[in-house]
């Protein structure tokens, strides 16, 4: 009735508040008895309007350190004004007086008409309890209140401070102790993925690395398995070889080395690099017509014929890898080869061994005519070469193998040079090189003690010398003046390899061999190539004088048959070298080098084994064209029947590029440059083609006496390069 009465004296203005129900009156505990009474005979509403009038006095009241007056005139006004909407009010004021008793607030005006639109704009969600800023929005002096609030530490100078204060750091420590313990946690997981990860990829390649031991085993194991059956079934005389007609041998280096076909074998060449059609006539016609080629076509009979006796396959993989390899990821040539070869006794002969050579093999079901890839790899090189050469008692080069520091060098080479006094000049070697253009030299007359060292060497003479109390000041005199002497005089032998001793000498400690070159001014060299059987025969299949171009210690070439050495001690060297490696497992093609030279003290001959090369040869594949063209047969104590040969097997002229295979052909004929077996003796000059896009060739010229080969390569060589070169336009050669 009060409130009916107070609100027709204003003007009104309504608030629509949400729809509420009527409460239970179980819920109102302080509610008057009365007041309870009229609330329950009220109905129920969907939208209370309550009229709040546009111009009325303030209804302002003080809150002091948190606490209200009930008895104060001010509050009880309020509250008399406003008493339909009490109970959201003094929950309303309970929060407003919690927070400013919490942050120890002196003083605040509440101003009632903010408090009551506060009530009202929470009264859909007023059980949620509001933050302490909204509720600093119903006082009048907010901005004085807020800034105390805000203040840092005015929390804890309030109604339960220090309680407040200890959550906060138990709070910030759980969060610290619990953030810091996430972290770890994150560490270890990360750890953990990180440990897992690669030990499965450590398990992965242990897997795969055991798969694959496993499968070289066995490639290893059925390598073993065919050489076996090889040897079991290999036929020691030539004579009866010949008689079988269908031998297929996998080659891979050497295209002279299709002239196989005349001992009517079936060969398969395989060659990394696309052949022209060029080549591949030029080939047909020299197997066709058993050497007489000078370029012109022949028959198309023959040359069908001789294309079914050698076959030239390129495999379909083309990256930058050595040939069984690029063989091995080639299905389709493979698939071929395996097409051509069903049915046959068939065989491999590779170059270089390699462990791939064992999967083509395994892949093909042949054997390999040749040793283990981790024999070959021992054993093809010079310090292997070296524990060879000592089993099979040979006379050796003085040296030494294996020197990896420059300290090391020095005192080989100090040590070397005193025992072995008389020698003139030391070579420095390369261990896995052959044919010598990666070596280097240095003469010891240019070493300042050396007088002085011979004069001691004279005094005390050849049998006293070898006390090491007389070598120790030669020794010792060595090793001070060696690091000089090598850093001014010492060169290498071809300088377009390397270009210094310092630049030579970086590669040389990874792979150092120290050698003596012989101390003579006449020294040959000669190249021996041997077949060791899996039977257990050493056949001497080739061997030439080798010839030396610019470079003193370069192999450009070789005269064929040699003779340097007298036949039956040749002979006699080469079987021992070869029942040596036949001890090592050793068997297929090796090349022996050797050096001979006149003894001044002793005026004997003496021949030195200097090398040792596992595979098939340039000089052997060259060889065999040769015994192809002229038809004859080579015997280690006769040579060549009735003929000599110089072969130039690593000749090279630039311009040749410029000349197509035919035009070079018809040029050489124009010039009489060319073969011809219609003479009793046949003689000539045959070339063998390898390359299609240098267009680089390997010359031979066949003559019935050695100076007359030698007479028609130089001047066939002086021919050429006069017709492929101008005054302007020299180009790079060996030739001269």
């Amino acid at each position: 009735k009060h409130a009916e009465d107070y609100m027709k004296t204003v003007n009104k203005q309504q608030l629509v508040l949400p729809s509420i129900e009527k409460p239970p009156l179980e819920s109102l505990p302080d509610v008057h008895p009365q007041r309870k009474e009229l609330l329950g005979a009220l109905p129920r509403i969907k939208n209370l309007i309550i009229e709040v009038p546009e111009n009325i006095t303030k209804y302002p009241f003080t809150i002091t350190k948190g606490q209200i007056d009930p008895t104060a005139a001010d509050f009880c006004h309020f509250k008399q004004s406003f008493t339909l909407c009490w109970g959201s009010v003094l929950d309303a004021l309970q929060a407003l007086t919690k927070v400013l008793r919490d942050f120890a607030v002196p003083l605040a005006k509440v101003s009632g008409e903010r408090l009551v639109d506060f009530c009202h704009s929470w009264g859909a969600g007023w059980r949620k309890a509001p933050s302490a800023i909204t509720l600093l929005s119903v006082l009048e002096n907010r901005e004085e209140v807020s800034d105390l609030v805000s203040r840092p530490g005015q929390r804890y100078k309030g109604e339960g401070g220090v309680e407040a204060a200890a959550i906060l750091i138990q709070s910030c420590w759980r969060r610290y102790s619990a953030k810091t313990a996430y972290r770890r946690l994150c560490r270890c997981n990360r750890a953990a993925r990180t440990i897992a990860a690669s030990w499965w990829r450590h398990a992965q390649r242990c897997r795969v690395k055991k798969a694959l031991q496993a499968r070289r085993f066995r490639q290893l194991e059925n390598h073993r398995r065919r050489a076996q059956h090889l040897a079991a079934n290999w036929k020691f005389s030539q004579s009866q070889r010949l008689k079988l007609r269908s031998y297929d041998i996998l080659q891979n280096t050497q295209i002279s080395r299709l002239c196989d076909v005349r001992e009517n074998v079936e060969v398969i060449y395989v060659c990394s690099l696309h052949l022209g059609e060029d080549i591949l006539q030029y080939y047909s016609s020299l197997l066709s017509c058993d050497g007489a080629t000078d370029g012109a076509d022949t028959r198309n009979t023959q040359a069908s014929l001789c294309k079914r006796r050698f076959i030239i396959l390129t495999p379909e993989a083309t990256h930058n890898m050595c040939l069984s390899t690029l063989l091995k990821y080639s299905p389709r040539t493979l698939k071929r080869i395996k097409h051509l070869i069903q049915g046959k006794q068939a065989y491999m002969v590779g170059g270089v061994s390699h462990m791939d050579d064992l999967a083509v093999a395994d892949e093909l079901d042949v054997p390999i005519l040749g040793p283990e890839p981790a024999v070959s790899q021992l054993y093809n090189t010079k310090s292997g070469g070296r524990r060879i050469f000592a089993v099979a008692e040979v006379d050796v080069p003085p040296g030494q193998a294996d020197i990896y520091s420059l300290n090391q060098l020095h005192e080989t080479l100090a040590e070397l040079m005193t025992q072995n006094i008389n020698m003139q000049r030391w070579l420095f070697k390369m261990n896995l090189q052959h044919g010598g253009r990666v070596t280097a030299y240095c003469d010891v007359c240019h070493l300042g003690c050396y007088k002085w060292a011979l004069q001691r060497y004279h005094r005390y003479g050849p049998d006293l010398w070898g006390s090491e109390w007389i070598q120790e000041t030669v020794l010792l005199r060595y090793l001070d003046e060696i690091p000089e002497w090598l850093a001014h005089y010492a060169q290498p032998a071809k300088t377009s390899s390397y270009p210094s001793w310092s630049c030579f000498l970086k590669t040389f400690l990874r792979q150092g061999v120290v050698e003596a070159y012989p101390p003579s001014e006449s020294v040959t060299y000669l190249t021996v190539d041997m077949l060791l059987e899996p039977g257990g025969e050493v056949t001497m299949l080739s061997c030439g004088d080798q010839l030396h171009g610019s470079c003193q210690l370069e192999v450009i070439g070789s005269t064929v048959p040699q003779t340097s050495v007298h036949p039956d001690a040749l002979h006699s060297i080469c079987v021992r070298v070869g029942r040596a490696c036949l001890q090592h497992l050793i068997v297929g093609y090796v090349s022996v080098g050797l050096a001979t030279y006149m003894d001044n003290h002793t005026k004997e001959q003496k021949v030195w084994v200097i090398d040792l090369a596992v595979g098939y040869s340039d000089q052997l594949a060259m060889t065999q064209m040769l015994l192809m063209v002229t038809g004859g047969s080579l015997n280690w104590q006769t040579g060549v029947v009735s003929c000599f040969a110089v072969i130039g097997s690593h000749l090279f002229h630039s311009n040749l590029s410029m000349l197509y295979h035919n035009t070079f052909l018809k040029t050489c004929k124009l010039h009489g440059i060319g073969f011809n077996k219609k003479f009793q003796q046949k003689q000539g000059t045959v070339f063998a083609f390898y390359d299609r896009s240098e267009r680089r060739s390997i010359g031979m010229t066949v003559s019935e006496d050695l100076q007359g080969a030698l007479v028609t390569f130089a001047q066939n060589l002086s021919v050429i390069h006069q017709q492929i070169s101008s005054s302007k336009m020299q180009g790079e050669t060996n030739f001269k």
